[in-house]
């Protein structure tokens, strides 16, 4: 019992990691798949009129930039609104956003992303919205290769790609967010993806959905719009860069934060619920999502399997020294700075995360605001 039981979280994290994208890529050689083919970078014509929004709270650093990076992409100014949605800002954004040239500045009371994009929605013209960070710079095109995947009329949803950019510092989340991006894409292809991103996204205004101000768009939105017989799609032409946080445990505290959002969309949201699922997109929600999520329960017990089975074959004491080896790597990260260190250490750090962002939740609750990463502005 206890062999088949290690073998099986084996099975499950490897299948998680490795399993699953090969699964992905087979799928989308033998069969078109539900979705079709990729969204098209070319814009539909007539082009809709969209209103980007930006919800920002202490944000006078960096606003003015983004306004002028939203007002410099190419699409017609007459179809594009630019709001600045300020989340209780203590400081000068407000004033910096208008000086820039937005269209519309809402001073709200503090009350977290999620509420001052709802107060944004509530007042844009656009029959698209599409939202961005405050950090997040976007590429000249990237709104009409974003606003070209609404001409599939079954798309609610469409993310873009953003690639994270910090020549400094020992952060590996550049390495993973390609594997993820990769992932996106074969996800799309098939029929929906199962998470998107904050920097660059958008949705149908009819589409929008209103949700508990703990519980973010990127998770919250493309499960929910497919339940509903939408599709969550991915454009890979819709680029954006942000700047990365520069340090791994920096890392390590921003995906702490971001468990605690995200486990309360996944215990109470309806992420659990298999309802309204078609089944590949079922499989890729249990894949992609949630054995993710349970990685580090897996982890934990396929090493407690490993020491009461050692002694009953080499296999076992091969498995103790791998899991040994990846931890002492991961201590040992910060005094060699070896890349191949840093990326154990960063997996460490990132599982880790996912256990104690549910702890924090179940313990502390989870604000409906945060401060900005460490770094990234």
């Amino acid at each position: 019992m206890l062999s088949a039981l290690f073998w099986i979280c084996v099975g499950l994290l490897v299948y998680t990691q490795v399993g699953y994208p090969v699964l992905l890529a087979l799928l989308a050689r033998v069969r078109r798949g539900t979705g079709g083919p990729a969204p098209s970078a070319d814009a539909p014509d007539p082009l809709p009129s969209v209103s980007l929004i930006v919800a920002a709270h202490a944000e006078g650093e960096v606003i003015a930039a983004k306004v002028a990076n939203a007002l410099a992409l190419d699409y017609p100014r007459e179809l594009l609104e630019v709001i600045v949605a300020c989340d209780g800002s203590p400081d000068a954004t407000a004033h910096r956003a208008r000086e820039a040239g937005a269209d519309l500045v809402l001073e709200l009371p503090r009350g977290g992303k999620i509420r001052a994009q709802d107060r944004a929605v509530e007042r844009a013209g656009g029959t698209v919205v599409a939202f961005s960070d405050a950090n997040a710079l976007w590429e000249p095109g990237a709104l009409r290769a974003l606003v070209a995947a609404f001409a599939d009329p079954r798309v609610a949803y469409v993310c873009g790609q953003v690639r994270f950019v910090n020549a400094a510092g020992t952060n590996q989340e550049g390495l993973y967010w390609r594997y993820e991006m990769a992932l996106r894409a074969l996800e799309s292809r098939l029929t929906s993806i199962t998470a998107g991103n904050g920097a660059i996204y958008a949705t149908r205004r009819e589409d929008y959905l209103v949700v508990d101000p703990i519980m973010g768009h990127d998770l919250s939105f493309p499960f929910n719009l497919v339940k509903r017989g939408r599709r969550a799609v991915y454009a890979p032409a819709a680029r954006a860069t942000e700047k990365m946080v520069p340090t791994i445990e920096g890392e390590f505290a921003r995906k702490r934060r971001m468990m605690s959002h995200t486990w309360p969309i996944v215990l109470r949201g309806g992420l659990l619920s298999p309802r309204g699922y078609p089944p590949l997109y079922a499989l890729m929600i249990l894949s992609h999502r949630l054995l993710r999520y349970a990685a580090p329960f897996l982890h934990v017990a396929a090493l407690a399997l490993t020491l009461a089975l050692l002694g009953r074959g080499w296999v076992y004491a091969v498995a103790l020294g791998l899991q040994l080896a990846v931890l002492l790597a991961a201590l040992a990260a910060p005094l060699l700075g070896l890349r191949v260190l840093l990326v154990a250490r960063y997996y460490v750090l990132t599982v880790a995360s996912v256990a104690l962002g549910l702890a924090d939740w179940l313990r502390h609750g989870t604000k409906a605001y945060w401060p900005a990463a460490e770094g990234t502005r």
